[in-house]
């Protein structure tokens, strides 16, 4: 349903206006006076609001408000939106406070308000909110102290207190909104439906979003994501990075992955720039607003101080940037035009005594080189230099390249002038240079998530949704066996049925059972303990490695049945399993898939092993994936260098290990009882991958 309403309403009705000073009521009365449309005061105490006459009741009004704003105690909320939703009203915003966050009686009381407002087909924004502005229709239906200015970027907030704290920052800043929106509790309208309604909004550039949780619909936030970012940029900063990942998990992946981190995927896939901080929030919704996307990492950066220019260097660096290598033809065309003393690389240091001419020759100089993705032009006040002249010269050159070019002109009252001329011309300026290289290598990773959200996208399309039925059967028989850990060979056959290679493992449930499974599959084998309670058999001595004969098999049954009575019962020992040992060398990794409460199924991949905890070093992703997405996600990862060949070693099959895992997202993707999944290790060799163990949770 349209958000319209809320914010180009025809007529509104503020339920609580009041005169009495100080109260919100008041506040919210006396900022609506700048709204072009009707205001209706309703107030069942009162005949008049400020010299307005005053209604007792929606039932009352001469006629339907569009848009209702209700500030009077949470408890008389419930049947003021249901009064509403019999009058016809289309749209509420609930100011009031006490409702979930106060605790289990609250809760109830919003859940009443939220089935209320959907039983009459009514949206609703809030409760607990400062209220919402549109500038660009003089509509300020909050209770902030003053009204934001029109501009192009919508700003989101969960934090009424921040909203204000913005607003009187963007007074001092010249920054401009098309709206302005404290989302409160977020009951039902939530980050999905505002994304959608300001990504059609022609007076929106850009959307930025202080955001504390995702809301009830993380489902609904990425679909909308995805379906603007492209377009439009959002830029997201989001509080709370700090929440531990889940203290008790079944599987590696349980405990590798965390609220934040799988945010932090999702919103890579889905094209959304996560930021740090405030300014950080608003700057780059300048700059990719402004600017072109570069279309690689390498900055080119030219001044008239060293300083400076080492100093954003080492920003760029430490941000994964790169500093552009100058061609050939760039050095002799520099060679040319500077004095002999120059800094002949790059940084171009045009030295201190450089007029306009000379630096805006040099700019457009490097500007042009096809080896500079972007540049960076910095100017301190000296005495040789005219600030003012400078800028003039760089934002004509701004109009002349296709590629993105920052400023930083620092100092303060002496590159006032100039900063207004570049910031007309389109030109992002930054007190310092450092915030400007930084704020390229954020311009590169927003190109970097659109080519993600390209192939999320094109996965998303070519999902055919179809179940894996055998996948079903066999979960369906662990279930009804009262079990929700699968055995190793159990998760094996899972996979195998999913287009997994594996390695063929056979249950032995006595000695010479062990010994008849090595002698079939062939010396050397690897024996692992059999049960159906622990997970984690390395823990406990249940694995046995490279064993030669009968007699090391019938030894390995032994040590591990003693190693697993001593710690965990005989009950816990159900039998071996035996596996030929894989003797090609290769790169073991682990894939593995987990539930998180918000997103769903998580993927996870890195390097594995016995040490798979302490190296931390893995990317998470969110199915499903296509080749492409896949190649992605694996090259967050730094043991994606080994893969590609190290130290004389070959490459591993690339080709098949894509394949892996897009045949694994697939699999965790349409059978959502699959709460935690481990392949670890998955060897990747020259030839190929394949499971060597496998470790499954499913659940009703």
């Amino acid at each position: 349903m349209s958000l319209t309403s809320f914010f180009q309403p025809r007529s509104i009705a503020l339920v609580g206006a009041t005169e009495r000073e100080g109260s919100v009521g008041r506040a919210i009365w006396d900022n609506l006076r700048g709204f072009s449309g009707v205001v209706f005061p309703v107030n069942a105490k009162r005949a008049e609001v400020c010299g307005v006459k005053a209604y007792p009741s929606i039932a009352a009004l001469p006629e339907v408000p569009e848009l209702m704003i209700i500030v009077t105690p949470a408890i008389t909320v419930p049947s003021l939106v249901e009064e509403a939703g019999v009058a016809g009203v289309k749209a509420v915003v609930v100011i009031s406070a006490g409702f979930k966050e106060s605790g289990a009686a609250g809760a109830k009381l919003e859940a009443e308000v939220l089935a209320t407002a959907q039983r009459h087909g009514m949206r609703l924004i809030g409760p607990n909110c400062l209220g919402l502005m549109n500038p660009h229709v003089g509509l300020n239906a909050s209770f902030a102290s003053s009204v934001a200015q029109p501009g192009r970027v919508a700003f989101l907030s969960q934090s009424g207190a921040l909203c204000t704290a913005i607003l009187d920052w963007s007074h001092d800043q010249n920054v401009g909104f098309s709206a302005f929106v404290s989302t409160g509790a977020m009951a039902d309208v939530g980050w999905g439906d505002l994304i959608r309604h300001f990504g059609d909004d022609p007076h929106t550039s850009s959307i930025v979003i202080y955001m504390e949780s995702v809301g009830n619909d993380a489902a609904a936030f990425l679909a909308a994501a995805r379906a603007v970012a492209a377009q439009k940029p959002i830029v997201v900063i989001k509080v709370g990075r700090t929440a531990e990942a889940s203290r008790v998990a079944a599987s590696h992946t349980g405990a590798l992955t965390g609220s934040d981190a799988v945010l932090d995927a999702a919103l890579r896939q889905s094209g959304v720039l996560r930021v740090d901080t405030i300014e950080e929030l608003f700057d780059m919704a300048e700059v990719l607003a402004k600017q072109p996307l570069p279309t690689g990492r390498r900055l080119a950066i030219v001044t008239n101080a060293g300083g400076p220019g080492a100093l954003a260097t080492d920003a760029l660096v430490l941000g994964k940037g790169e500093l552009a290598e100058l061609s050939e033809q760039t050095m002799a065309d520099l060679n040319a035009l500077l004095p002999e003393c120059w800094s002949h690389h790059n940084p171009v240091d045009v030295l201190g005594d450089a007029d306009a001419v000379r630096f805006a020759q040099a700019l457009r100089i490097v500007a042009l080189d096809a080896a500079v993705d972007g540049v960076l032009a910095i100017l301190t006040p000296q005495a040789m230099t005219h600030p003012t002249n400078i800028a003039r010269e760089v934002a004509v050159i701004a109009g002349e390249i296709d590629k993105p070019l920052l400023a930083s002109w620092m100092g303060a009252q002496s590159v006032k002038e100039g900063r207004g001329i570049l910031n007309a011309a389109g030109v992002p300026t930054y007190d310092y240079p450092d915030e400007a290289a930084l704020a390229f290598v954020r311009m590169r990773e927003h190109r970097l998530r659109l080519i993600w959200l390209s192939e999320t996208q094109s996965a998303h399309a070519d999902d055919d949704g179809e179940a894996l039925p055998l996948v079903g059967d066999m979960i369906d028989s662990v279930l009804k066996s009262g079990r929700t850990l699968m055995t190793e060979q159990e998760a094996k056959q899972l996979l195998q049925v999913s287009g997994i290679p594996i390695v063929e493992t056979r249950a032995a449930y006595d000695e010479a059972a062990a010994i008849a499974a090595a002698e079939a599959l062939g010396y050397p084998v690897v024996v692992k303990l059999l049960s159906s309670t622990i997970t984690h058999k390395s823990d406990c001595g249940g694995v046995q490695l490279n064993l030669l004969n009968a007699a090391a098999v019938q030894q390995a049954w032994r040590l591990i049945l003693d190693n697993v009575t001593h710690l965990h019962g005989l009950a816990a020992f159900e039998g071996v399993t035996v596996q030929r040992m894989i003797t090609q060398k290769g790169v073991e990794l682990i894939l593995g898939a987990s539930t998180d409460a918000q997103f769903g199924p998580v993927l996870l991949i890195g390097a594995g092993g016995t040490l798979v905890e302490v190296l931390q070093d893995h990317a998470l992703a969110l199915p499903p994936l296509n080749h492409a997405l896949a190649r992605r996600w694996l090259e967050q990862t730094r043991i994606a260098k080994v893969l590609h060949g190290v130290r004389g070693q070959p490459a591993v099959d690339l080709a098949a290990l894509d394949d892996t895992l897009v045949k694994f997202a697939r699999l965790v993707q349409h059978e959502r009882r699959i709460v935690e999944l481990d392949i670890n290790p998955l060897l990747a060799t020259p030839d190929g991958v394949v499971a060597l163990d496998a470790r499954v949770v499913v659940r009703m």
